[in-house]
């Protein structure tokens, strides 16, 4: 009797253990993207909003490598899209991928998120991010807790715009002396928002110490650089979900 009742203890307990790492697995999967709830580029009276290429590409790449992912925005709920093309493939699987379309249009706020969930946050871009990611404190803190537990923190284009005032425990900017990209000085130039934008995004980088790296007009450029992953225009954002991959499988 006392054998049956010890062979059972030890199989409740190796279940137990085999659940909890289960659970573990389970939460290392998971990926949090971060996207604008700002919908005007200034006082232009265009639209704009989260760029829809620049979710989707990433997106495609990690859930089909097996992670699942999240939405976070300024205000929650349903954020406004741009660059919403779906003669592009990959924006029309995302867009009619009626899970994730759901989870985009239910996003969560930043009160709702548990940083310990996530074991990389990615920043997608669209000219939105210019005005409500680089002042949001509960995103910043959000990011900061995510990397200082050895995670990924990811952005592209626009998106760097959220990491220009994340600090780590030890008081230093999180792109403080690591390479970094992000929309150049030369292609807001080129789309003639330079005087619109709040601030130069590539400058205001430069201005928190990064070592900003670049490549031409709509150039393919990633920069991946102690656990930070940043791409410099929407051709860069397959690249981007690319990189967090093959970091988050090291």
């Amino acid at each position: 009797m006392k054998k049956l009742a010890f062979l059972f203890l030890t199989l409740f307990t190796v279940g137990l253990i085999q659940a909890q790492h289960q659970k573990s697995q389970r939460m290392k999967k998971k990926i949090l993207f971060v996207v604008t709830s700002h919908d005007k580029k200034g006082n232009t009276g265009e639209d704009t909003g989260y760029y829809l290429g620049e979710v989707s590409h990433p997106w495609e790449v990690l859930h089909k490598a097996g992670y699942e992912i999240d939405f976070v925005s300024p205000k929650g709920g349903t954020p406004p899209v741009d660059g919403f093309d779906l003669k592009d493939p990959v924006n029309k699987e995302f867009w009619e991928n009626k899970e994730y379309k759901n989870k985009i249009d239910h996003s969560l706020q930043p009160s709702q998120v548990k940083p310990g969930n996530y074991s990389a946050i990615f920043y997608a871009g669209g000219h939105g991010a210019m005005w409500d990611f680089a002042d949001n404190t509960e995103l910043a803190d959000i990011a900061s807790k995510v990397y200082e537990n050895g995670g990924i923190v990811a952005a592209v284009c626009h998106g760097p715009a959220g990491l220009v005032n994340i600090k780590l425990n030890n008081g230093k900017y999180l792109v403080d002396g690591k390479k970094i990209n992000a929309f150049t000085n030369e292609e807001e130039a080129e789309v003639k928002l330079t005087n619109v934008v709040p601030f130069l995004l590539e400058n205001k980088l430069k201005e928190r110490g990064a070592k900003f790296e670049k490549s031409g007009l709509w150039q393919n450029h990633v920069v991946a650089d102690q656990r930070v992953i940043t791409g410099q225009n929407p051709q860069s954002a397959k690249s981007v979900g690319e990189a967090i991959l093959k970091e988050l499988n090291q």
